[in-house]
Order: C-alpha cells, then sequence, then structure tokens
C-alpha cells in the first residue's frame, strides 16, 4: 500500500477548548507537544499486522495572536489589561513553541479589538433566568471574554485550496468542527484530495459530515501519555 502525503490543519481555537475539556491545563510546552503528537497520530496505520507511517506534509496551525489591551469587566468594575492575564502568557510561550517545531507552519489572523468584551458563560445564564442564582451570587468564573477572529478561516480556505489545485498532497486532515469549511471541503473532493475531518468527538452538522470522505479521531487517547508509553 503506498503512503499518503498528509497536510494537517489545526483549528487552533477549537483545538484549544477540545483538548482542554478532553486533557485538562497544562503548560505551553506540554500543550505544543501534545498537538504535535495528536497530529502525527494521523499519520500512523497497520496493516497486514505491521505499523505503517503516512509522509507529512505539513502541520498547519491556525489562530489569532492574544489579546493585549484593555477590557472592561462588569463584575469587578474596572478595565483588565490582557497582557498581564495568564492566558496571555500562555498563548504566547504556545505560538512560540509552535514556531520552534520542524514541519509546523502558524498562520495567524487578527483580533477584532471592537468585539472584545466580557459575557456571562452559557452556564451562568441559564441558572441565573432559571432562578437558581441571583446577580449576587456571580464571581469572575462566571464571565468569559468574547473574541471575535478575523482572517483565520479564510486562511484555512485558501490553503485548502492551494493545496488542492497544486496537489501537494494526496491527504487533508482537518481538526476543526466548523460547517464554514464545506466548499473548500468540496473543491478538494474534486481535485481528487482524501479529505478527513477530525472534530475530537465534538458533534458535526449533517452538510458537513455529507461533503467529506470520513472521520478519523484519536481524542479517546492523551497524546502525550500514548507517546511516552511507546
Amino acid at each position: 500500500m503506498e503512503s499518503e502525503k498528509v497536510a494537517i490543519l489545526v483549528d487552533g481555537g477549537f483545538y484549544q477548548r477540545r483538548a482542554k475539556a478532553l486533557w485538562g491545563d497544562c503548560s505551553a510546552k506540554n500543550r505544543a507537544d501534545e498537538l504535535e503528537a495528536y497530529c502525527k497520530s494521523h499519520l500512523h496505520f497497520r496493516i497486514s499486522g505491521r505499523d505503517e507511517y503516512d509522509s507529512l506534509y505539513r502541520i498547519f496551525y491556525y489562530d489569532c495572536p492574544p489579546a493585549d489591551n484593555s477590557v472592561y469587566h462588569p463584575l469587578l468594575k474596572t478595565n483588565v489589561n490582557l497582557k498581564k492575564t495568564a492566558l496571555y502568557t500562555f498563548m504566547t510561550e504556545f505560538l512560540k513553541e509552535l514556531r520552534s517545531r520542524r514541519k509546523v507552519a502558524l498562520r495567524l489572523g487578527r483580533l477584532s479589538k471592537n468585539d472584545l468584551h466580557y459575557v456571562l458563560t452559557n452556564t451562568a445564564q441559564k441558572e441565573i433566568f432559571s432562578g437558581k442564582r441571583s446577580l449576587t451570587d456571580l464571581t469572575e468564573n462566571d464571565f468569559r471574554l468574547n473574541i471575535t477572529q478575523k482572517g483565520v478561516d479564510m486562511r484555512i480556505a485558501v490553503d485548502i485550496s492551494s493545496m488542492a489545485f497544486k496537489h501537494q498532497v494526496t491527504r487533508i486532515v482537518l481538526i476543526s468542527g466548523d460547517s464554514d469549511f464545506v466548499p473548500a471541503a468540496k473543491l478538494a473532493r474534486r481535485e481528487g484530495i482524501d479529505f478527513i475531518l477530525d472534530p475530537m468527538g465534538a458533534s458535526i452538522s449533517d452538510d458537513l459530515s455529507e461533503h467529506i470522505d470520513g472521520i478519523r479521531s484519536n481524542w479517546r487517547h492523551d497524546p502525550l501519555k500514548r507517546q511516552q508509553n511507546k
């Protein structure tokens, strides 16, 4: 069986949310190690009882630099300097780690600073409107930063189209759960590219499921632990 030449595209915001939910918090370096190991698990397959590996073209990671401005917090009634937050430190170190990795390419969009604000989490909203909690019960953990990314989805679609038209790869693995990529997936398939989706255990829409060549996911196993056990 001839090996595939594989490009792995990672929707960064989606990966960060799913990785935290599946495997918990960790350091920026460990998250980068985990991401690389998780992506490379898509290159492994077994045939006739033997371990075989496809060829990695490149891992593309799509995200935005962390926000570094000040945002008003409605509970604290003051501006929060995001550059001094743990999230800013983590993302800065995480992106620096990825920049040093072989065959890992960053594709960074930008944040819409006009749409940057704190909002109540869905859980807090439901509990308040159901009468389980009152406004005086709210804590900082009941708020999250609402962030609008610009240019990330476009970069993913452009890279899919470019690799498909140039036939640089034979397979594309997209780690995401966003149906916005359906047109790009359809184009890649028309060009003969095997298009695989990895939603990391999350549910996906019917239209996205219809326009891919299959779903493959290894989310049930912590990639760092699996790598250490080899």
